[in-house]
């Protein structure tokens, strides 16, 4: 039976509530929904950033101390409200939506710990928006001893097979962190590669005010610091095979200093970029084809670089496809979702190191 969901996705660049409509069985997608947006504020993201923080310290996923209630509050509240605003801009009905899938903000992931910890009250949701309210994706993963990250692959698959091409198939989304999905026939792989946008991001707010570097441009007059980046790349997570996951702000410590804005961003998107690389000669066979979504696709120096990295492979961004780049994330918890409901795995072994494949996911009613 076919089901109408609605994902949501608030992800680790910190910049606002993603929300996307699919019509899917939580095997195969049968239509894209409208997406919609709404921004955090400069308020709401400082205090998100300040949460990041005082999270280091958890030792329970349930613990709310100081800032992170709030949080907590702010996020469920922002999430309500793109919901609202989603619903009037497409004349959508409460009725009209069977499941809702809110992944909630991470602010801790630490699966060595058996620990991830996503805020947000997927209760209080339900309540405001009178739609069952599915969350809690990674929770089972890690405490049966997976990474709990990542959790798009199953969408990415379904995606890809209505592609007609040869395989193997990598899709790389590049948020706050970056992961793939290397897809070949049945074969399902996927891991986080390395810091996404988030030093980046977080480079250009400390240094320019700017929130990111827009289409790249910064970078593209700036000389990337190859030294830099080989130490970086020193960092043991990039000799693990995969399955492997990141905190957002496993790599805050390299911090770049006395260097321009330019070549700064030059050096970070490099980073990422090679850090992408590092994962080729850890895959099965070398991709036919990349797929890149999330906000770097949207980066052009970074797409420029990843084309001269990967070269002579094909990469292409998910909107060149008719996906959509920016709302992929969403997308994919509405099918996690709609797996969820129905018992289906989210996970597998070879995508999060769980023992054997996991279903998850905890549904709070109106």
């Amino acid at each position: 039976m076919m089901l109408t969901a609605l994902g949501l996705m608030s992800g680790t660049s910190l910049d606002g509530v993603d929300v996307a409509m699919i019509e899917t069985d939580g095997k195969r997608v049968k239509a894209f929904g409208p997406s919609g947006y709404r921004p955090y504020s400069d308020l709401e993201r400082r205090l998100l950033l300040q949460a990041l923080t005082e999270a280091a310290h958890l030792q329970a996923r349930e613990a709310r101390p100081g800032i992170l209630r709030e949080a907590e509050r702010v996020v469920t509240a922002a999430h309500a409200e793109a919901i609202a605003s989603f619903k009037a801009q497409n004349r959508i009905s409460s009725e009209d939506i069977d499941i809702v899938g809110f992944h909630g903000q991470t602010v801790l992931h630490r699966p060595a710990d058996k620990l991830t910890v996503q805020i947000g009250d997927a209760a209080a949701l339900a309540k405001a928006i009178h739609i069952p309210v599915m969350h809690d994706f990674r929770a089972a993963d890690v405490a049966a001893g997976g990474q709990g990250a990542p959790l798009v692959p199953v969408y990415h698959r379904a995606l890809a097979q209505s592609l007609d091409r040869e395989g193997p198939i990598v899709v790389l989304n590049i948020g706050g962190v970056a992961n793939i999905t290397y897809i070949d026939g049945d074969t399902l792989i996927a891991c986080d590669t390395g810091p996404g946008n988030a030093l980046l991001d977080d480079f250009m707010h400390r240094t320019t005010g700017q929130r990111f570097d827009c289409d790249g441009r910064m970078a593209a007059q700036g000389t990337a610091d190859t030294a830099w980046i080989s130490e970086a790349l020193k960092d043991p997570f990039f000799n693990l095979p995969p399955p492997k996951s990141l905190d957002r702000n496993d790599f805050a410590k390299r911090i770049l200093r006395d260097v321009s804005p330019a070549d700064g961003a030059a050096t970070l998107t490099a980073f990422t970029v090679a850090a992408v690389a590092r994962i080729v000669p850890q895959l099965p066979k070398r991709p036919r084809s990349w797929i890149v979504a999330g906000g770097g696709a949207r980066n052009l120096t970074m797409m420029r670089m990843l084309r001269e990295r990967l070269h002579p492979t094909t990469v292409e961004s998910a909107d060149a496809l008719g996906w959509s780049t920016d709302a992929i994330e969403a997308q994919a918890f509405g099918f996690l979702a709609a797996r969820g409901l129905k018992g289906l795995p989210l996970s597998y072994p070879a995508t999060t190191g769980v023992p054997l494949p996991m279903t998850g996911g905890l549904v709070a009613r109106p």
